[in-house]
């Protein structure tokens, strides 16, 4: 069953605050009129590089990795939308009337109100959403310049140092994943992590890495090792 636009709004207002201060009932009609309620399984495609932006999505419970491909099956993680989140990609797309420059799947079961081009223009005609969408837009792009720094001046043994830190002493997931997340192939990520092993800073298992020595890894990430 199809939740109101009161339902919805509710949901929405605690992640999305500044929704509060769009005028009259604008909010809701744009729920009601332009707006869908949509519940996507784990590892399913949301939008494909190349096509028309179908809509804004405001995601209510889960994530979005969203990446760019090549023609040789590649792809290279750009960022991930969580709760209370917006991507750049739709973003763009919208406000350019352009193509989709990346891709995006859910990482999990994933629950969102996408919005209809046309709903999202009317909230942008509103000052207090456009220039949260815009706040938002500038740090996903200071995100993006941080990636492509990393990508360009960055060795790759680096790289998968940081990507294994943070998580706590057990990584699960796969090395083709990692290789997704880094850009690379996973033969590479593959070869890196068995020198890591050799080197006693990590223990890998199937579709698990277990991180013995931290401190290392932070170093090497950092560059100083």
């Amino acid at each position: 069953m199809k939740p109101s636009p009161q339902a919805l709004a509710d949901r929405l207002l605690p992640l999305y605050p500044v929704l509060g201060d769009l005028p009259g009932n604008l909010l809701r009609q744009v729920l009601a009129e332009h707006a869908r309620h949509v519940q996507v399984p784990a590892q399913q495609p949301l939008f494909t590089e190349g096509t028309p932006c179908q809509g804004f999505p405001m995601v209510l419970g889960g994530e979005v990795r969203v990446a760019r491909g090549d023609p040789q099956g590649r792809s290279l993680e750009l960022y991930r939308v969580g709760p209370g989140e917006l991507c750049v990609a739709s973003t763009s797309c919208l406000f350019g009337h352009a193509l989709l420059v990346a891709h995006g799947h859910t990482v999990q079961p994933t629950e969102l109100v996408l919005l209809a081009p046309e709903g999202f223009e009317q909230w942008t005609a509103a000052a207090p959403f456009r220039r949260y969408v815009f706040g938002l837009f500038a740090d996903r792009l200071a995100e993006l310049m941080a990636l492509a720094e990393a990508v360009a001046f960055q060795r790759l043994d680096q790289r998968l140092a940081a990507a294994l830190l943070g998580h706590g002493t057990v990584v699960a997931g796969t090395h083709q994943a990692l290789a997704d997340e880094l850009g690379t192939v996973r033969e590479i990520v593959t070869r890196l992590l068995r020198r890591f092993e050799r080197a006693g800073w990590l223990r890998t298992g199937r579709e698990r890495i277990e991180i013995l020595d931290a401190a290392a890894l932070r170093a090497l990430a950092a560059g100083t090792r």
